[in-house]
């Protein structure tokens, strides 16, 4: 698929050859590039619906999807680093950050670039509909101001709990998605510049999140998963 996962078709059955239809029953995992261990998930049997009006049907299992996530999660795909080199919208700081909260202005008087560190805390979460599905996932976001010697200084931790919708779609013989951002919610974890309210910071974090973190991942995504 790319650099950070790969994926194998194998036939579960015989190919069922019938007078009306061909039916094949392929078992579809994703792995981590070059770790073939086996997910811990179990692949439930599901039948497809009795239709006859196109020539070829397809057919996903959640089982697919949490493969998917469970390789991505594993080749550490859900940990992103936005820096000011990197943000395309604007450069954050100390200094807007401290226009919002007077805990980080009065710890860091000097404005200096920011730094924000994400990463998955745990397997993101897959739940199958039609056409689409729901990935829930549990985060933290690390914000840090980074030194004018190139060090970085952390000033506190979030827990980020997303809740994201994937439109999927075929193209190209590739399983194709667009991601979009339903839900955010965000907790203090940990602070080295005193306690503040969280809620202060939740429009300029969906923001960054709307305008680098997302645009980043639908590009990715555009990319397609190559279909048997």
């Amino acid at each position: 698929i790319d650099d950070l996962a790969e994926v194998d078709y194998s036939l579960n059955s015989l190919p069922a050859v019938l007078r009306p239809f061909i039916d094949l029953n392929l078992k579809g995992i994703v792995y981590p590039a070059g770790n073939h261990t086996g997910p811990p998930y179990a692949a439930a049997p599901f039948t497809v619906p009795d239709q006859s009006d196109s020539m070829l049907y397809l057919a996903f299992s959640e089982y697919f999807f949490q493969t998917s996530s469970f390789a991505y999660y594993t080749a550490r795909a859900f940990d992103i680093t936005i820096a000011e080199e990197t943000c395309s919208y604007f450069n954050i700081s100390t200094e807007i950050f401290g226009s919002i909260i007077p805990e980080v202005a009065k710890y860091s008087v000097t404005p200096y670039p920011v730094m924000l560190k994400l990463m998955a805390t745990e397997i993101p979460i897959i739940s199958l509909e039609q056409d689409s599905f729901t990935v829930e996932i549990q985060g933290s976001m690390e914000v840090f101001a980074v030194l004018p010697d190139s060090t970085t200084q952390s000033l506190f931790t979030m827990n980020v709990a997303a809740n994201t919708s994937i439109a999927l779609n075929i193209f190209d013989q590739k399983l194709m998605g667009s991601l979009c951002l339903n839900r955010l919610q965000f907790s203090l974890a940990h602070s080295n510049v005193g306690f503040f309210e969280i809620s202060l910071l939740e429009n300029i974090l969906s923001y960054i999140l709307q305008t680098e973190v997302i645009p980043s991942a639908n590009a990715k995504l555009s990319k397609g998963f190559p279909l048997p």
